[in-house]
């Protein structure tokens, strides 16, 4: 049988980023800059770094500057043009998305992960599809995080989330794997538990923001069944598809960062500049005066 090619990725940016307010009063979450591109950007190049060919944006209705932001830009552009200023204007070419490429989806209540993933059903049709959620900055140029998960995919077919050791008391934050048998960072899931209670979560592998899910999983969050916190879980949708369906965790090789978190954040900015060579010295020197 043919494994269908993952096409087709989904970015949730409906949140109201209450997390960093005042902030997010007027700029979305996901636009706020990690050194100096917004965390919308590395997701979406992590995507095209895959081979996603669709990037299917779930937005809300204050999220208007996520799309301009992938629009062009004519007046900078212009003025760039017209300063020969052709290396910022080069900067300028990954946030223009081929014209087509874009779609975008409104989700007009904020009902979980699993209610933001379903409202793209229709974009989605009947083929398999990533969901990458852009406050998880998942770091390595080198392997992106979904070339990593998609190199399992073609190699094991059905769904694989990313997972990433987390510390035992963290655990009830995170949906947990309860994992099967493991060949390297490749390991069987055998059951998914969304933020379990202290002490009874069946490993340390959290599920870190990125997924590769079969379609199937849409008629599952058709019934629009609530799980923590009253939401529509994506990990109990995903769960009903464990014994159906292959479903691996792919164990992320590379850095993570947490930029729903103000300290992941600055976190996230300070480790991303230090790789910088224009950048790194002068960080260094501040830090060291601390």
């Amino acid at each position: 049988m043919t494994i269908k090619r993952v096409r087709k990725a989904i970015f949730p940016v409906a949140g109201f980023g209450t997390r960093f307010l005042p902030a997010t009063k007027s700029v979305p979450k996901e636009l706020l800059p990690v050194v100096d591109r917004p965390l919308i950007q590395y997701a979406v190049d992590e995507a095209l770094a895959a081979g996603i060919e669709e990037m299917i944006f779930v937005t809300g209705r204050s999220k208007h500057a996520i799309e301009d932001y992938f629009d062009r830009a004519f007046e900078v552009e212009s003025d760039l043009q017209s300063k020969a200023k052709y290396d910022l204007l080069e900067t300028l070419s990954g946030t223009r998305l081929q014209p087509g490429q874009a779609a975008f989806v409104r989700q007009q209540e904020m009902a979980g992960l699993g209610h933001a993933v379903w409202c793209a059903r229709y974009l989605i049709g009947d083929e398999p599809f990533a969901v990458l959620l852009p406050d998880e900055l998942l770091w390595n140029p080198a392997s992106p995080c979904l070339k990593q998960m998609c190199d399992t995919y073609e190699a094991k077919d059905g769904n694989v989330v990313a997972v990433m050791e987390v510390p035992e008391q963290h655990t009830h934050r995170y949906g947990i794997v309860s994992p099967g048998v493991s060949e390297g960072a490749v390991t069987e899931v055998k059951g998914l538990v969304e933020k379990p209670r202290a002490g009874t979560a069946p490993s340390r592998l959290a599920v870190v923001g990125r997924y590769i899910l079969q379609p199937e999983v849409l008629k599952i969050l058709e019934a629009r069944e609530t799980g923590a916190g009253g939401e529509i879980q994506l990990t109990d949708a995903m769960a009903k598809l464990i014994g159906k369906q292959p479903f691996h965790a792919q164990t992320f090789d590379g850095a993570r960062h947490d930029c729903g978190d103000k300290a992941g954040f600055i976190q996230a900015n300070i480790a991303l500049a230090l790789e910088r060579a224009d950048l790194a010295g002068p960080i260094r020197e501040f830090i060291a005066t601390l």
